[in-house]
């Protein structure tokens, strides 16, 4: 597990952590994160009694993983959130989001915690960028009781929280290396 930052923008919490593990198995992305809190902190979203595609899931308490290849400005941004709802999106450019309806969905267990949670997810190749090695970004948004939102990730590169930035996708898996 890699130990994700905080933003420097992002309220002051000391005992709160985010750490995340990132695999590529053959064409496959198998995603955990580990969000540690002291109790209450949190604001977790309710399970969703059928888990589905939900637009504006980095407005609350979400994982994240933005997944493109070296060579491309392309990349597609993936919400997973502790309730079991999900987003996919697919950008051509920085922040330049194309029309897609993805035709399957990834697979997320979220297992919550008097401490905070871990979140697992599977994203299907046909969701993700095709062939090639990948470039990853994998961050964490924690809305706590008061409703402020922390920014976690593996790298911050700008003076405001932007995940979508193609230096946040600093995490290499490479395709020759999958099992």
């Amino acid at each position: 597990m890699t130990r994700l930052s905080p933003h420097p923008a992002s309220p002051p919490h000391a005992a709160l952590t985010a750490h995340a593990r990132a695999a590529r198995q053959g064409d496959e992305l198998h995603l955990t994160f580990e969000v540690r809190a002291p109790a209450g902190l949190l604001r977790l979203p309710a399970p969703a009694a059928r888990p589905a595609f939900t637009d504006g899931l980095w407005r609350h308490t979400c994982c994240e993983a933005f997944v493109g290849t070296p060579e491309a400005e392309a990349y597609r941004e993936f919400n997973l959130s502790p309730s079991g709802d999900w987003a996919a999106y697919a950008f051509s450019a920085y922040r330049a989001r194309e029309a897609w309806s993805p035709a399957t969905t990834p697979r997320l267990h979220c297992s919550p915690g008097p401490a905070g949670f871990t979140l697992v997810a599977t994203v299907p190749a046909e969701l993700l960028p095709a062939g090639g090695d990948w470039s990853l970004g994998l961050s964490v948004v924690l809305e706590d009781r008061a409703g402020a939102l922390a920014y976690f990730a593996l790298h911050h590169a700008a003076p405001q929280p932007d995940f979508h930035a193609r230096a946040a996708r600093c995490l290499r898996l490479d395709r020759k290396n999958a099992p």
